[in-house]
């Protein structure tokens, strides 16, 4: 079996592995279904934070910790795990760790491999140890000490994984004005969409922009204007919105959760408003954000950034009939312009297959079942309110996706990494297009 093939196989076994922790007596505070387990531990595996059943009342203490190593699990990666426990051991990573975690991380070359796993084992522990200490001084004054470095810790894991859970029943809703909260979850959720490799790279060179390569130039640069264009674009729409940033009487208070919300979108799913009272508009705009997602070799989900930013930059060397694509002083390859179109199409049929499928399966508004879809390809766990309406055959579905949010484009880099030579060389033929 090829290591995608064997990556995702480990990471359906870690999703059974869950599911039956979930069942486990004292993981719940009231039984649940198989289904239920099932679909929580795929939501926790694949970082999504969809939910079936309301984590801070159904889940017990320890079936939240359950919940918090699955997240750190998934979001971490297997074989990144996996190397880390070796290396900790002072056992030798042989070559086939190596092959597995290259796909893991989904780099095309095994150098440097070792020291970028450090380089995610520092990333990690600082980013997560700073988001709980943190977030306890908003959430001790309420829980008290124990449960309140508890969601603290929770909600730093959670951030930093982009995966969406909180312990709280309406989610960050109570949270929406405090400035801190509304600070530390995003820079958390931003910092692990943005992708160990750039990490590496801030960390090697500092703060040379010039020495960055065109990964993370991308990165930075995508990232920015996404923020950029998603906050303003929340603000104007939903400024007047009674049920959403309407409610708030302060203009600050109203620009924190534009904020908020906006950058959320593209990666973690947490919420500090009603996602369900959102105008049409705006949740269109989400779903385009959710199918762009973060970063290569992060937390989120999506096609990436740099995917996006790649077929933009096509596009215009399209029409300014340029046989080059170039950006921030380097030119991008024709096999890296064929694996985004792959990526891209792979992504919108994946997409418009779902939502064929739930709604042919399962009565429902379109654009909830959409937004849904979009949320579990994108590894999101925003909704609309449709989650807990899914029937089995809905569930099933949205697994899947999930799943093959997580895990699809390792074994998409399998089929892309395979280069066959052509014995045969035929004829330029001609093609009307557009």
């Amino acid at each position: 079996m090829p290591p995608p093939m064997i990556l995702a196989s480990l990471y359906g076994v870690l999703i059974a592995i869950g599911a039956g922790a979930f069942k486990l007596p004292f993981a719940t505070t009231e039984p649940i279904t198989w289904s239920d387990a099932l679909f929580t531990s795929t939501s926790a595996v694949t970082v999504t934070g969809l939910i079936v059943v309301d984590t801070g009342t159904v889940l017990s203490l320890w079936g939240q910790m359950i919940l918090a190593v699955m997240i750190q699990l998934g979001g971490l990666g297997l074989m990144t795990f996996a190397v880390l426990v070796l290396q900790a051991l002072g056992l030798p990573v042989g070559l086939t760790p190596q092959l597995y975690l290259r796909e893991d991380l989904n780099q095309t070359s095994m150098r440097n491999l070792t020291r970028l796993v450090g380089t995610i084992l520092r990333v990690v522990l600082v980013f997560e140890a700073a988001g709980a200490v943190l977030l306890a001084f908003s959430f001790v004054p309420d829980f008290g000490w124990g449960m309140g470095i508890w969601h603290a810790i929770f909600h730093s894991i959670s951030a930093f994984n982009n995966a969406g859970f909180s312990t709280f029943t309406p989610g960050l809703v109570p949270y929406s004005a405090d400035p801190l909260v509304n600070l530390v979850v995003p820079l958390l959720f931003i910092a692990g969409g943005l992708g160990y490799v750039v990490f590496s790279d801030v960390f090697r060179e500092r703060a040379k922009w010039s020495r960055y390569t065109l990964h993370t130039k991308i990165m930075l640069a995508g990232t920015a204007v996404l923020i950029l264009w998603s906050v303003a674009m929340v603000a104007l729409l939903e400024w007047n919105n009674p049920a959403t940033l309407g409610a708030h009487e302060s203009a600050g208070v109203r620009a924190m959760v534009a904020w908020f919300q906006a950058v959320t979108t593209r990666t973690a799913g947490f919420n500090t408003t009603d996602i369900g009272a959102l105008h049409d508009s705006t949740s269109v705009m989400f779903i385009s954000l959710m199918l762009i997602g973060g970063g290569s070799t992060s937390t989120a989900g999506g096609i990436k950034v740099t995917t996006f930013v790649i077929m933009i930059l096509a596009t215009i060397a399209f029409f300014r009939r340029r046989r080059e694509l170039t950006a921030f002083g380097r030119s991008i390859g024709l096999e890296q312009v064929l694996k985004v179109m792959a990526l891209t199409a792979i992504s919108v049929i994946l997409v418009f297959v779902g939502v064929f499928a739930i709604t042919a399966a399962h009565e429902g508004d379109f654009l909830d079942i959409a937004f849904e879809v979009a949320s579990a390809f994108g590894t999101v766990g925003l909704s609309r309110g449709f989650t807990g309406e899914l029937n089995e055959p809905g569930r099933l579905m949205i697994m899947a996706i999930m799943f093959l949010g997580r895990v699809g484009p390792l074994t998409l880099g399998f089929f892309l990494a395979t280069r066959t030579i052509p014995r045969v060389r035929y004829p330029e033929g001609q093609v009307h297009l557009g």
